[in-house]
């Protein structure tokens, strides 16, 4: 495989590299990718020094996949130009994700639909991936009528300048703001930008991304996204209700036979998901999976996981695994 990693030297294209070393996937031409200012420094990856480059230095590479990690106006613009050269793009952005001609892909769940005419592929945003991966199972087997999110995310998922907010106000010092108000010792109901119907946008993309992924627009879903003071992992508590009613146990074993999901439910010991958990690690976490006592064939649960790794970096290297395993790229 020859692969480029566009925003090789941000949050989450460091997160990519992490994710090929310990996945031991090395590729024969590996072609790191960042903004201008920043081409011709070196970097480091499997013991090897790699040099910056420009998206036109990587385009004349002629990789296999590249994969974007830099923001969604760089994914507009440049995006298109490595998929006319023939280039798989798989795009961490929100640039592509609602666009109908492109998938949008939890390899998990529907890897399957991808072939080789797609040339650019989006990873759906971090609370998105958690919450399907766990949704998918459930959906297939007692169909979901409704569901109910609310979501605890960490200041990663906004960027870097947020973790220097969180860090300084931490340290006492004043510093540039990510976000309208303090973060540290706080939290508040604002993930994105608010909407003409009162939502955010991070709260409907939580629901858009659901209906494309699972392909089906008759759920209906509610969100509220809460940014609180974490350095790393998202979490999620996820009311839903079911068409059928469920054996509680048959459904924890449902869950607990899907790749990709970890069951930490203990309460008697005091053993639920938390970030510290998910930190560093590419699974979904669940736990405090209980009836809904309120209505009928409705379940609660909470969900945890490292929205750097799952939520972004390790989802888009399966991605590009399944690509080059099965000759999609």
């Amino acid at each position: 495989m020859k692969l480029a990693v566009v925003g090789a030297t941000g949050l989450v294209g460091r997160e990519i590299l992490k994710v090929l070393d310990e996945h031991k996937i090395y590729p024969e031409t590996f072609i790191p990718v960042a903004s201008q200012k920043s081409a011709g420094l070196p970097l480091v990856f499997n013991g090897h020094r790699y040099f910056i480059h420009t998206h036109e230095q990587a385009i004349a590479a002629q990789p296999d996949i590249a994969i974007f990690s830099a923001g969604a106006a760089a994914s507009r613009e440049w995006a298109p130009r490595y998929a006319s050269a023939g280039v798989t793009v798989i795009d961490n952005s929100s640039a592509w994700r609602m666009d109908p001609a492109i998938p949008l892909i939890v390899p998990e769940i529907n890897a399957s639909i991808l072939t080789r005419n797609h040339k650019i592929i989006a990873n759906p945003n971090c609370s998105t991936i958690q919450l399907v991966l766990v949704l998918a199972p459930l959906h297939a087997k007692y169909h979901i009528k409704r569901i109910v999110a609310s979501t605890y995310q960490s200041v990663t998922g906004t960027g870097a300048k947020a973790v220097r907010q969180l860090e300084n106000e931490r340290k006492g010092i004043v510093g540039e703001m990510a976000y309208p108000y303090p973060i540290d010792m706080n939290l508040f109901p604002h993930g994105g930008d608010f909407l003409e119907n009162g939502y955010t946008s991070e709260e409907m993309k939580l629901v858009n991304e659901t209906h494309k992924i699972l392909a089906d627009d008759t759920i209906r879903i509610t969100a509220t996204i809460v940014r609180v003071p974490v350095l790393g992992g998202h979490s999620e508590a996820i009311n839903l209700e079911f068409d059928h009613d469920f054996d509680i146990n048959g459904l924890v074993d449902l869950l607990r036979n899907t790749p990709g999901i970890i069951i930490r439910d203990d309460i008697k010991n005091n053993i639920y998901p938390m970030p510290l958990d998910a930190a560093g690690k590419d699974d979904v976490f669940v736990g405090r999976i209980r009836r809904d006592e309120s209505q009928p064939n409705s379940l609660n649960l909470f969900i945890v996981a490292d929205n750097l790794r799952k939520g972004a970096a390790t989802n888009a290297v399966q991605i590009a695994e399944y690509l080059s395993a099965n000759g999609l790229a």
